[in-house]
Parts: structure tokens; C-alpha cells; sequence
């Protein structure tokens, strides 16, 4: 059973909403040069980073920080 989390900015969200998001916002580029991680900059793709970011706790902590700072009040 869930139950309802409204101090959670993120819940609900998939981290392939959250990345769109984020690359809608910055494009790849400028989400590189925000968080410095290869999988934004050496060929990036949604599918790719995702794989990266599921398997990299600090780097999905960061995209996720940084979805926070950028959406939310």
C-alpha cells in the first residue's frame, strides 16, 4: 500500500521523467556542464544515461538534486 508523500518533490516520477526533463530544460550540453558525467556528453541518449544512472547511486543523487533545485520553489 503506498501512502501519500507530500514533502517528496520527486514522488511519482520516473527517472526517465526526471532526465527528459532535465535534457528538455538544459539539452545535453548544458546538463553536462551541470553534472560532469560521461553518459551526458560521449554520445548521450535517454537509454543510455538511464542504464548508467540506475546502476550509479552519487549520479542519479546529483540529476536528482539537480531536478529539485531546478523545478521546485
Amino acid at each position: 500500500m503506498s501512502h501519500p508523500q507530500p514533502n517528496n518533490p520527486l514522488h511519482g516520477l520516473s527517472l526517465e521523467k526526471i532526465l527528459t526533463r532535465l535534457v528538455e530544460r538544459y539539452g545535453w550540453d548544458g546538463l553536462y556542464a551541470e553534472i560532469n558525467v560521461n553518459c551526458f556528453f560521449n554520445d548521450p541518449s535517454i537509454k543510455s544515461s538511464l542504464k548508467f544512472l540506475r546502476k550509479t547511486q552519487w549520479a542519479r543523487d546529483k540529476v536528482e538534486a539537480l531536478y529539485i533545485n531546478t523545478f521546485t520553489d
